[in-house]
């Protein structure tokens, strides 16, 4: 019979024959793709493209304006205990030498005080005052030259004990918190790495069986990186970009590297030659990859629905990187294995260590492939989930069921300072200027586009905004009118009252009274600024969430559908990554909105999550949880298909599949645990949600969820309505070695 193959078994074949040229295809890949994106640079996102609605129209204005980018800071100036008053010398001295202070480092311009012609606001009890200034130069890099003036003002601060001097601004919040955020990602990637190639040395036991998945998982983070440079110029990223696929690519590069190297070792512990073990491998473990692959691409596509900047660049950084790691996996490491051959094996670090140690220190390999057994901890969980399936399922879905329940009550909110978490004294500065001055951290700002906005018609209208503004309540000073070169465009700021559900209608009002009743004639106007522009992005993500969910669950469902040619498959897998996500959700909810592990991990709670972390957590998630899926029912699948019945076959599945997704989720929960030590928050909750799923999915879902449903529905697991016969036979195995269908039969237990 004439030897049949799928795509993955067809390109791994060619890879091990032409094992040379593919190495020197991808290396050439990956310095050609470096090369040409350092050539052309990351194209970084623009202010607008990361709003929505009104506030997408006022930044796209405001972009094409030519407004001087100038950075505005301010220096509060606070009498501590009932201290004295701006009327005091005392007072006065210290606002002096501020003023001084700052103006000597040659830094900053247009220093207001409150003791100017124009002056700088006061608070009514008359012990809080701002000293406002600009920085010199573009406002681009003013937290590259803020310092000096930061070191100005805390010496004036020693000068005066009695009093609050302290600085806060657009450079000076940029300069402290752009450098936690660098320090921060320089230590999660310096812990994710070793910890990455711990675990895999303990996992295979063999050096270099531990460094070619890193490698190729480093590799694929390489090139996807370059190419993301060349894609930029088509859809701008923002700056978080590269950092998602350094987290993505390390993740799935390295599970892709563990499946395909663990069935190779397999059939090579068979008895099977090089060649022939790495075609197997590469027609099972290598399909499991392709179609793991094209999985989370399409969930990560999701995210281009959403119409927002952000969302849109993530996608495009982890498909692509996701789609070198998987390209990769089924071509340069064939390759590699055909290469190497059975040195892979070589076990020189644990040898060492047991000569040096005397046989003190020893480790078993678990992804070594001596065997099919998935040890004695997987074995003795296996036998009662399928001993009892209905109990076990009953137990794992009510224990999901009650992780999921506080995720009802999550609420979201934007991030802010109270994101910064530990010792950042510019947050607390922050928020003592927004408690004595409501509303002036951040404004609203309302851009108005006309012919001449100095034209007396047109600032006729402003005057009237802004007392009509004023009359309603809900807005106060501080009242600006900034108007670009071309005086086309008039950027009018004002402060608004309250908290976020009082700052949000203030919003409501300018745009749905104040703005038609005296701005409207005279030109375009629209409303953003911090509240305005939190309320667009909400606003978007509501209409935009159920085409994400949709849009993922049904091409996730199709491909399942194709690939393993059974709806209850197809339907099981989506029901169950769902109740994963949920999960995640709640355990969010329990920690980073309740509390529960402040202590623990150091944080202080906001009372909420981020609002764009649980959309990007389903999105992260559902694709992720697809490689274990995948990959465990392709094994299982196979075993089906070549005669055993469906609970051996998956007890089979399950056990032989056991190794290799415990050290896979050991690895993306090590590496996504890393960020739960960054100082935002966000990124907090980001990889404390992803560790959590991760983990949850390995273990309820894939060891006790998984095959007690499937004991459970027994034949019916593979249950295709006639009228969806035409779908295409692909195969979970290799045919060569048993072409014809076998009668199903028994296997004996624990193998």
């Amino acid at each position: 019979m004439r030897r049949r193959r799928n795509l993955a078994a067809s390109i791994g074949g060619w890879s091990a024959r032409h094992r040379w040229a593919a190495i020197m295809i991808w290396v050439a890949f990956v310095a050609v793709a470096t090369f040409a994106g350092n050539a052309v640079g990351t194209a970084k996102m623009k202010g607008y493209e990361s709003q929505n609605g009104d506030s997408r129209k006022a930044g796209q204005i405001l972009d094409g304006a030519n407004f001087e980018n100038v950075a505005s800071e301010v220096v509060l100036v606070q009498a501590k205990d009932g201290g004295p008053t701006v009327q005091d010398q005392r007072f006065r001295d210290a606002v002096a030498k501020v003023k001084e202070a700052i103006t000597a480092t040659g830094q900053v311009e247009n220093v207001r005080t409150p003791y100017d012609k124009e002056p700088s606001p006061v608070t009514e009890d008359r012990r809080t005052t701002l000293v406002q200034f600009d920085m010199k130069g573009d406002g681009k890099d003013a937290d590259k030259r803020v310092q000096p003036v930061l070191d100005a003002v805390a010496g004036v601060q020693k000068s005066f004990p009695d009093l609050r001097v302290e600085q806060a601004g657009g450079a000076s919040a940029g300069k402290m918190i752009g450098e936690a955020i660098d320090k921060d990602f320089v230590r999660a990637e310096q812990l994710s790495l070793p910890i990455t190639f711990g675990i895999l040395l303990a996992a295979f036991g063999a050096l270099l069986a531990a460094l070619v998945p890193l490698a190729l998982a480093m590799t694929a983070i390489v090139g996807a990186t370059g190419l993301l440079a060349l894609t930029s110029h088509l859809l701008h990223v923002d700056d978080a970009t590269p950092n998602l696929m350094l987290l993505i690519g390390l993740a799935v590069g390295v599970d892709y590297s563990l499946f395909y190297i663990r069935r190779e070792r397999e059939e090579r512990a068979k008895g099977r030659d090089k060649r022939r073990a790495i075609e197997i491998a590469a027609a099972t473990s290598g399909r499991a990859v392709l179609i793991s692959g094209i999985t989370v691409m399409v969930a990560m596509a999701g995210m281009f629905l959403t119409g927002n900047g952000i969302f849109m660049g993530f996608a495009e950084g982890t498909i692509l990187v996701v789609l070198v790691a998987m390209i990769g996996s089924l071509t340069v490491l064939p390759a590699l294995l055909s290469l190497i051959g059975d040195k892979i094996d070589a076990r020189l670090i644990h040898g060492t260590v047991r000569v040096l140690t005397r046989g003190r220190v020893t480790w078993s390999r678990k992804l070594g492939g001596r065997s099919v057994e998935g040890g004695r901890v997987w074995n003795a969980l296996l036998t009662p989930v399928l001993r009892h399936p209905l109990v076990s399922a009953l137990v794992a879905g009510g224990l999901l069921v009650a992780l999921a329940a506080p995720a009802f009550t999550l609420r979201t909110g934007p991030q802010g300072f109270d994101d910064l978490q530990g010792d950042y004294a510019i947050a607390e500065t922050f928020k003592r200027i927004d408690t004595a001055f409501p509303g002036g951290n951040a404004p609203a700002v309302v851009v108005l586009k006309a012919p001449d906005v100095t034209a007396p018609a047109v600032t006729s209208a402003i005057e009237r905004f802004k007392q009509q503004a004023f009359a309603t309540g809900q807005a106060n000073e501080p009242f600006g009118v900034d108007v670009n070169p071309d005086k086309t465009v008039a950027r009018i700021s004002i402060g608004l009252k309250g908290e976020k559900e009082v700052a949000e209608q203030a919003v409501r009002t300018l745009r749905e009274k104040v703005i038609p009743a005296t701005l409207t004639g005279a030109g375009e106007a629209h409303v953003t600024g911090e509240t305005a522009g939190s309320m667009d992005f909400n606003e978007q993500l509501g209409r935009s969430i159920p085409l994400v969910f949709g849009f993922v669950l049904l091409l996730a469902f199709i491909l399942l559908l194709t690939s393993f040619r059974s709806l209850v498959v197809a339907v099981k897998a989506i029901v169950l990554n769902l109740l994963s996500v949920a999960a995640a959700y709640g355990v969010l909810v329990l920690v980073f909105q309740r509390g529960y592990g402040e202590g623990l991990l150091g944080f202080t709670s906001t009372g909420f999550i981020t609002d764009w972390v649980p959309l990007f957590l389903f999105v992260i998630l559902f694709g992720l949880s697809m490689d274990y899926h995948v990959f465990i029912l392709s094994r299982v699948r196979e075993a089906y298909d070549r005669g055993m019945r469906t609970e051996d076959a998956v007890a089979f599945g399950i056990r032989t599949t056991a190794g290799v997704v415990t050290s896979a989720a050991l690895i993306m929960v090590a590496v996504f645990a890393t960020f739960a030590t960054l100082s935002l928050l966000t990124f907090m909750e980001m990889g404390v949600g992803l560790a959590a799923a991760i983990l949850i999915d390995a273990t309820i879902v894939r060891a006790v969820l998984l095959p007690a449903t499937m004991k459970l529905l027994g034949d019916w697991n593979w249950y295709l309505p006639r009228w969806l016969n035409w779908l295409p036979q692909l195969s979970h195995g290799d045919e060569d070695d048993d072409p014809s269908p076998q009668p199903r039969h028994r296997i004996p237990a624990g193998v």
